[in-house]
């Protein structure tokens, strides 16, 4: 008899909230320049296992041409301008690296351990 293995889903959240800008470039008011961003990754077991990976992007500011407003702008606006900077490789590796972070915790390669507890 066969049985057929469950493979494990990971769902990836965004969070780029957390941003820098200029006051004023141009004629233009809180420019973004940089974003501080995070990738959580959690699998579909009944444990929750996570990982993440974070860091920050630098967005280009030298054409404002198509510039929105900030108050106007939304964090799915900021994901994708973050997924835009880092790139379909880089992002695929941040996955692959919290993919890797979650598969360690389920199936642990090294535990650490204390003597005469």
């Amino acid at each position: 008899m066969k049985f057929k293995q469950k493979t494990m889903v990971i769902a990836y959240t965004w969070n780029c909230k957390t941003v820098d800008t200029y006051p004023k470039k141009d004629d233009k008011a809180d420019v973004i320049f940089n974003v501080h961003w995070r990738l959580t990754g959690v699998d579909d077991t009944e444990d929750k296992n996570t990982g993440d990976s974070y860091g920050v992007v630098s967005l280009d500011t030298e054409d404002l041409s198509t510039f929105t407003a900030f108050a106007d702008i939304t964090e799915e606006d900021v994901i994708a301008w973050v997924q835009t900077a880092l790139g379909d490789e880089q992002v695929e590796s941040i996955r692959n690296s919290i993919n890797a972070q979650i598969a360690e915790k389920i199936t642990p390669t090294v535990v650490t351990k204390t003597i005469g507890v």
